[in-house]
């Protein structure tokens, strides 16, 4: 196991999962998607029509 933890194979699947990580944490949007508000509105405007 410990072979295994020391290879260049898990050492570099690491780093990429490492790097994907910081990735996704720093290229999220920062307003919330489009098609969730208008999901929301939908859900209002039916509410209001009742």
């Amino acid at each position: 196991m410990m072979a295994f933890l020391k290879s260049d194979l898990f050492l570099r699947f690491l780093g990429g999962f490492a790097i994907g990580a910081v990735g996704m944490v720093m290229l999220q949007p920062e307003e919330p998607p489009m098609f969730g508000s208008t999901a929301v509105a939908a859900t209002q405007s039916h509410g209001a029509a009742l």
